[in-house]
């Protein structure tokens, strides 16, 4: 083939300008070998002080019991239950992201994967917080949770969706973090050579696995990522879709609906992609990576918060139109109880923050504009919150009896365990780009103009 017929052009770019390869690694590498800023220290001290209070939340909740949560009858969970599908969801992106983007091939995934693969399994580490100490015991959670033969013949539920999210999830943040590491292995290589210390230079060959950037690496190294992609795709679909069976295979009005398995992964996305979308806008911009992170992968990203909002908002409506549509008096009251009952304020804030904000994204200015972009995905995690507050609640403070109706309040303690929480989540994204490449190396020179002739 003749030098003529050689294509150096990408038709839309996953890298802004003509970088060279030793330019990315200098960029990427930045904020591993500076030393961290001042402002990086503030942040890691509201975090910290947040994760703080999660910690004092939660030694207080284990002296006293779980009496001290607003819990009551008949609303037997709470912000519990709340927070964990909340951050199970938060974790899907990564995974999409990563995965389903790669095996279709997506050049502009490659600036936002390695974040979003780590804030998978934050995310996922914030969710098993909230089964642990709803068990009351946790201490006791392998005897609950896991089946062993023992001595007193006691076996788990296998018919409970609680024990499928046991495995679910555990598998779900197996692999990611598995995928994750192996994505890193070319790039703590890259630290190793560039590292100017002995401890940084022992501790990145550990981690680096003997990878000497050889042909035969390469070879194993792709066919191993392809096949954990291929791993982790079904799970995009059955983590959120197991999450959902809590609720979808219950008796209770308001949950017993087969919309929940879609309407669960649709929203996971959602809030996924708002929250990846919110801390690489701060991201790009405190690093210098906006060539890397660029406004292309930001409106792409857009894109698929505009899409799976509009699937959030056709279920909301679908959710009405069965509950009519089935003649269940109990169906009925219950959406009717949601849009014009005492919790019709956290139900209006949902439909505002998920269905109508995400459709200003249908305007390309607005889509691509750094302010109103980082509004909007603020405004997601919000709404996607109040949508698992608006089902747990609002189905149980109603009971079948009006004698047993209540209202249900969280406490300090609820609060400090989801601030706690939310500490727990920045604080190891800060730890993250301090200690290691937000960005993948290896594949953004893969991507750069000439590094992968083709033709015309």
């Amino acid at each position: 083939m003749s030098t003529s017929a050689i294509d150096y052009t990408i038709d839309h770019p996953a890298v802004a300008g003509t970088p060279s390869a030793a330019s990315i690694d200098e960029v990427i590498a930045a904020p591993i070998d500076s030393k961290p800023s001042k402002g990086w220290w503030i942040g890691l001290a509201i975090t910290g002080s947040m994760l703080g209070v999660g910690i004092l939340s939660i030694s207080w909740l284990f002296y006293k019991g779980t009496g001290v949560w607003g819990v009551n009858q008949p609303v037997g969970w709470g912000f519990d239950i709340v927070n964990f599908v909340f951050w199970v969801g938060i974790g899907h992106a990564g995974t999409l992201i990563s995965a389903i983007l790669f095996l279709l091939r997506q050049k502009w995934r490659t600036g936002i994967a390695r974040f979003a693969e780590a804030m998978t399994i934050f995310a996922v580490m914030c969710a098993l917080i909230f089964p642990l100490i709803h068990t009351g015991r946790p201490w006791l959670a392998a005897v609950y949770l896991f089946p062993y033969p023992n001595q007193h013949g006691l076996w788990v539920n296998f018919t409970s969706p609680l024990l499928w999210d046991v495995f679910a999830v555990s598998t779900y943040f197996t692999v990611s973090f598995v995928f994750w590491y192996i994505g890193l292995i070319p790039d703590f290589a890259m630290l190793r050579d560039r590292a100017t210390t002995k401890f940084k230079k022992i501790a990145y060959s550990i981690f680096s696995l003997g990878w000497r950037h050889s042909n035969r690496h390469w070879q194993h190294y792709e066919k191993a990522y392809l096949i954990l992609a291929g791993f982790s795709t079904p799970l995009v679909l059955s983590v959120h879709t197991i999450v959902s069976f809590d609720f979808a295979v219950s008796v209770i009005p308001g949950w017993h609906t087969t919309i929940f398995p879609p309407y669960f992964v649709a929203g996971a996305v959602f809030s996924g992609f708002a929250m990846v979308q919110n801390v690489l806008i701060v991201t790009r911009k405190y690093f210098n990576l906006e060539h890397i992170i660029t406004i292309n992968h930001l409106e792409n990203m857009n894109k698929v918060i505009v899409l799976t909002g509009s699937i959030v908002g056709y279920a909301y409506a679908m959710e009405f139109f069965i509950a009519w549509y089935s003649g269940n008096p109990l169906e009925q009251f219950v959406f009717l109880n949601r849009a014009l009952g005492p919790y019709a304020w956290a139900y209006w804030t949902m439909v505002t923050c998920n269905v109508v904000f995400p459709q200003l994204f249908w305007i390309k200015k607005v889509r691509t504009n750094i302010i109103g972009m980082f509004i909007i995905g603020v405004f997601v995690n919000v709404g996607m919150w109040f949508e698992r507050f608006v089902i747990v609640v609002t189905s149980l403070s109603r009971d079948f009896l009006p004698s047993s109706w209540g209202h249900y309040v969280p406490t300090a303690v609820d609060f400090g365990v989801f601030i706690g929480s939310i500490g727990l989540f920045f604080t190891l994204v800060l730890l993250f780009v301090r200690v290691l490449p937000v960005v993948s190396m290896s594949e953004i020179k893969a991507v750069l103009p000439g590094a992968q002739p083709s033709r015309h």
